[in-house]
C-alpha cells in the first residue's frame, strides 16, 4: 500500500549520520520525481548527544512546514536511545519502528511503550562492518527503512544510490562499492 505522504523520524546520536541519512533518503526520492523534505532538528548538538532527523515523501506538493509528530517509520540508529527518548512517541500504529540492534526483537519490545505496530531490527554494525570495514549505520539504515517503508521498489532505490553515491564520492571512487555491498546486504538483513 503505497501512503499520500510518509512521514519518517530518525533517531540517533551526534556523529552517527542519522542527518545525512535522512538527507540521502529525501535526494533520492527526489531524483524519481517525488515530494521531499529531509532536514535535522538542531539544538546543542555535540559527538554523542542524542538527535533527530525527518524526512516527509510524497506523490503531492508537501505543504506542512514543521517537526513530524506523528510519524509513519521510526529509525533508531543506536538501541542505547531506547532507555533515554520515547522513540515511539506519536509512532502511528499502522506504521513501523527500526532499530539497530544485535539483540533479538523481544529483548527490546519493553523499551517501546507499548507500541503496537510492527517492530524490525537489523544488526547494521555487522552489516557496515562486513562491508565497509568501519562502523557506519546510516548506510544499512537507509536501505532497511526504504524496504520496510515500500517508498520505492529495491531496484530504483539501489540504482538511484548509487547514482548519488558516485557524486558524493567523485573523489573517493573507492568508497562506492562498500557503499552499495552495504545497501544490498542490509536488504537482505532486516528482519
Amino acid at each position: 500500500m503505497e501512503r499520500e505522504l510518509t512521514e519518517i523520524r530518525w533517531h540517533g546520536r551526534g556523529g552517527q549520520g542519522a542527518k545525512t541519512a535522512a538527507l540521502l533518503l529525501a535526494d533520492v526520492a527526489f531524483s524519481i520525481g517525488k515530494h521531499v523534505q529531509g532536514f535535522p532538528e538542531y539544538g546543542p548538538e555535540r559527538m554523542g548527544a542524542p538527535i533527530t532527523a525527518y524526512d516527509r515523501i510524497s506523490n503531492n506538493k508537501i505543504r506542512v512546514h514543521s517537526n513530524i509528530y506523528d510519524p509513519d517509520f521510526v529509525v533508531v540508529v543506536d538501541d542505547t536511545l531506547l532507555h533515554t527518548v520515547d522513540v515511539t512517541n506519536g509512532l502511528k500504529e499502522d506504521g513501523a519502528i527500526l532499530v539497530n540492534t544485535d539483540k533479538d526483537k523481544s529483548e527490546i519490545t519493553p523499551f517501546l511503550k507499548g507500541y503496537k505496530g510492527k517492530v524490525y531490527t537489523i544488526d547494521a554494525r555487522d552489516v557496515s562492518m562486513r562491508t565497509l570495514g568501519k562502523y557506519f549505520p546510516n548506510t544499512p539504515l537507509l536501505a532497511a527503512v526504504v524496504k520496510i517503508s515500500n517508498l520505492m521498489s529495491e531496484d530504483v532505490f539501489l540504482s538511484e544510490m548509487e547514482k548519488s553515491l558516485k557524486h558524493k564520492f567523485a573523489k573517493k571512487p573507492e568508497v562506492l562499492d562498500g557503499n552499495m555491498k552495504a545497501l544490498k546486504l542490509a536488504l537482505e538483513e532486516v528482519v
